[in-house]
């Protein structure tokens, strides 16, 4: 099965119940990736999602790289591009006082207001939770920041991406060998996703609460505390003695095969039993070594490491891992992008979306599908990251009902684009 293409639909007989989220309208005031990630999995959903940027720069998205070239001659960046699928897009300077103005007129238009800025950014511009509140009384508002707004914090002016709230979380030392510096992003964006993730429960939840009472309310997201809700084995595993470097007592590690790493999990009796017969090692089972989980970890490396890596030096990741999958034991191969491009799983699950390339370039861009599978929802059609301001006319005359010549005089004001 091919590539989800843009335009493309998957599960097209669910196209009868349309989207779930079909009526939900979200105005985002968003920049690169721990707010637009979850405004684009609302998008697929259904919600109409309009992203609010600087009319003449663009989000700050845009300028990551590696980039592409789009249509307008514009940098179009790996960030922009991963999270900007099936949105409109509006340009309007927020410090411009018209283009302050215009944001207020629109926000009463939609359910949810939602902003990424660092704390206290939006009380200066004037577009705060309450500036909201007072035009838009039902609004639910969705902040994602660093380390959020409604609660004092000694890190309040301090600005964040991913990886500031990653290690702050422990996740870098968790597993950090002696004084060897952290591995920075061994996950991605993780920081940006989980908060995004989260932001997105937030505004579901806050949406049926409204659906229940009638009442919008204030969503705010930290990253930092996102990352300690998914790093959440650092604390917890340390409040009960694992401390000093010790890890669980389970097998949890990298072996080699004859073309590359795998990774296998056994944490449990029964799961050792079936490796040490799968291995041809029966002997194991009994041996007084082994006899208790923390024996796994003494002899991983003098004993266990040796047994499997030359049972897998013959075999492929695949091979070595189906084979023990077929015993009942987890494990799975350190695939490559190549490897993932080509997995016949990734494309029947439609999880790679093609992006054409705007600027000569025959290889489209590869985008993460969404892993939310529906039975009665169909997926896509996904539509093409918009340029900036693409569709500024187009939502001012619809929502707020201005003319060509009003908008033509926000645009020679520097208001809009």
């Amino acid at each position: 099965m091919s590539r989800m293409r843009l335009g493309d639909v998957a599960n097209e007989g669910a196209e009868q119940y349309g989207k779930p989220l079909e009526g939900v309208r979200i105005l985002a005031v968003e920049q690169m990736q721990a707010l637009p990630f979850g405004t684009m999995l609302l998008a697929r959903l259904g919600a109409d999602v309009v992203k609010v940027e600087h009319p003449r720069e663009g989000e700050s998205g845009r300028g990551a790289v590696p980039y592409m070239t789009d249509l307008d001659g514009r940098k179009a960046g790996a960030t922009f591009l991963r999270n900007a699928l099936n949105k409109r897009s509006v340009g309007i300077d927020l410090k411009h006082p018209e283009g302050k103005a215009l944001v207020k007129a629109l926000a009463p238009h939609f359910d949810v207001f939602a902003e990424n800025f660092k704390a206290g950014t939006m009380t200066k511009l004037g577009l705060a939770y309450d500036d909201i509140l007072a035009v838009h009384p039902k609004v639910i508002y969705a902040s994602v920041s660093g380390f959020g707004n409604t609660v004092k914090s000694q890190y309040d002016v301090w600005p964040a991406y991913a990886p500031i709230a990653e290690a702050m979380s422990g996740l870098y030392d968790y597993k950090r060998v002696g004084d060897n510096p952290p591995v920075v992003g061994p996950a991605g964006a993780l920081g940006d996703i989980s908060a995004a993730m989260f932001a997105t429960v937030g505004i579901l939840a806050a949406l049926r609460h409204r659906d229940r009472t009638g009442e919008g309310q204030y969503v705010d997201i930290a990253m930092y505390d996102s990352m300690v809700a998914m790093a959440d084995l650092v604390v917890n595993f340390w409040s009960m003695g694992l401390r000093g470097g010790r890890l669980a007592p389970l097998i949890m590690d990298g072996f080699r095969a004859s073309d590359g790493w795998f990774i296998i999990q056994v944490g449990r009796e029964h799961q050792f039993e079936r490796l040490a017969q799968t291995l041809g090692k029966p002997e194991w089972i009994t041996d007084p070594r082994f006899a208790t989980r923390e024996g796994w970890r003494t002899h991983l490396d003098d004993v266990i490491r040796p047994a499997i890596d030359s049972w897998a030096a013959s075999k492929t990741r695949f091979e070595a891992c189906d084979l023990l999958a077929r015993d009942g034991i987890a494990a799975g191969p350190v695939n490559t992008p190549e490897d993932i491009v080509a997995d016949p799983h990734v494309a029947a699950r439609h999880m790679l979306v093609e992006i054409p390339r705007t600027d000569g370039v025959e290889e489209p861009v590869l985008v993460p599908g969404n892993p939310v599978k529906l039975s009665k929802v169909a997926e896509g059609p996904e539509t093409y990251p918009p340029r900036v301001g693409e569709h500024t006319a187009e939502v001012l005359a619809a929502e707020l009902g201005l003319s060509e010549s009003e908008i033509a005089k926000l645009r020679d004001a520097g208001a809009i684009n």
